[in-house]
């Protein structure tokens, strides 16, 4: 017989492993490549101590000569909250006694509701590793007409999004169409009499200030980490501007040299959109190659620069190639996936006014860049 009991001890004791499986190591070559770790994390914060990494600390001396002075603080105090990511699954309770004493049957209507859960979490997982913590997509490039936007970047899974327009009063809307070639969306709101002068973030409604802070997070913006990009260089990653149309391979070669020689960074990995990657791709000359899919520790094929692979994710926006050394992350956690109990130790729990069950799975963590002076990007035009 099929109880909440029984479904219970299912969840824990094996959908849970096996979810957790998926969701730490088939998300996306930047995920797969940095450090889960719980060693920064004190409480609900993550608490960094970022070591400045300048060449002060080691001096040349006489034999006989006093001891060069202690020098000043050389670290950078970093303290963020733990971000609180959540995924659900819902059973209903007709579903449930339809099962009756058919294990198979219940099995089968516990993998859908996994198979689900597990693919929403990987693709928000995803995508927020490229956000700015804001539930950032894309940002407005100018009106086409009262519901059509030119944007940087389209993607086609913004179909279906409810969206922040973020205009000065931000207009809530929902995306109904996506041109992905135009680089275009359409909208439910009417923004007749709406000014757009370029540069209004999108982002998904609820999510302000509650994501992970992704790439977007480090690049964009005037401050990181509660440090001023323009007071504290260390917090300012190195940006190249380049117009699509004449973007050469040299460009690419120009921003790993930047990085090594001005910040000694280690490019360990080039980040971009599916249609960049083919650019970059026919940019090569004829000595490039294709790296098979067993020769990369991220788990996924590449064709690679200067021995640096460029990875292709859709999530990465059209007009930015990002050049990071994965060493440099770490997703700070205070558990692993877990599912929410209540005090009794349940995890299935009737859904307030209706017929059916539910049961939370919860991971709290930040992504943190120690070295934001070591990344790099080129900015499309």
């Amino acid at each position: 017989m099929i109880t909440i009991a029984n479904a219970d001890a299912a969840l824990k004791d094996y959908y849970l492993d096996a979810v957790s499986a998926q969701l730490n190591g088939e998300v996306s070559p930047f995920f797969n490549a940095i450090a889960k770790t719980s060693e920064n994390v004190f409480g609900k914060d993550v608490k960094l101590a970022i070591a400045k990494g300048s060449m002060e600390g080691v001096v040349a001396g006489s034999e006989d000569g006093a001891l060069p002075s202690p020098r000043s603080n050389r670290y950078y105090g970093v303290t963020l909250p733990l971000k609180n990511i959540y995924g659900t699954i819902e059973i209903s309770d007709k579903a449930m006694r339809a099962s009756g004493d058919t294990s198979g049957a219940f099995v089968n209507l516990l993998n859908a509701e996994m198979e689900g859960l597990v693919a929403g979490a990987k693709a928000n997982f995803a995508r927020m590793l490229y956000g700015d913590g804001n539930g950032l997509i894309c940002t407005v490039t100018s009106k086409k007409s009262a519901k059509v936007l030119a944007v940087n970047s389209a993607k086609s899974y913004f179909v279906g999004l409810t969206v922040n327009v973020g205009l000065s009063s931000p207009v809530e809307t929902v995306i109904t169409a996506v041109d992905v070639d135009a680089k275009t969306i359409t909208v439910e709101h009417d923004f007749a009499s709406s000014t757009f002068s370029g540069g209004e973030k999108i982002t998904i409604v609820g999510a302000e200030n509650k994501e992970l802070i992704g790439l977007a997070g480090i690049f964009d913006g005037t401050s990181l980490y509660g440090h001023t990009k323009a007071d504290e260089p260390y917090f300012k990653p190195y940006v190249k501007t380049v117009a699509l149309a004449s973007l050469a391979e040299s460009d690419l070669i120009d921003v790993i040299d930047g990085l090594e020689e001005s910040n000694d960074g280690k490019v360990n990995m080039i980040l971009c959109s599916h249609k960049i990657r083919k650019k970059i791709a026919a940019l090569m000359s004829s000595s490039r190659r294709i790296v098979n899919t067993a020769d990369i520790a991220a788990g996924y094929s590449s064709i690679v620069i200067n021995d640096v692979p460029v990875y292709a994710d859709k999530f990465c926006p059209d007009d930015r190639i990002y050049f990071v050394n994965t060493d440099d992350f770490a997703l700070n956690q205070l558990c692993d996936w877990a599912w929410i109990e209540d005090e009794g130790g349940r995890i299935l729990r009737q859904v307030a006014g209706k017929a059916a069950y539910s049961a939370t799975l919860v991971k709290y963590a930040e992504l943190v860049c120690k070295r934001p002076c070591a990344q790099g990007a080129i900015v499309l035009s």
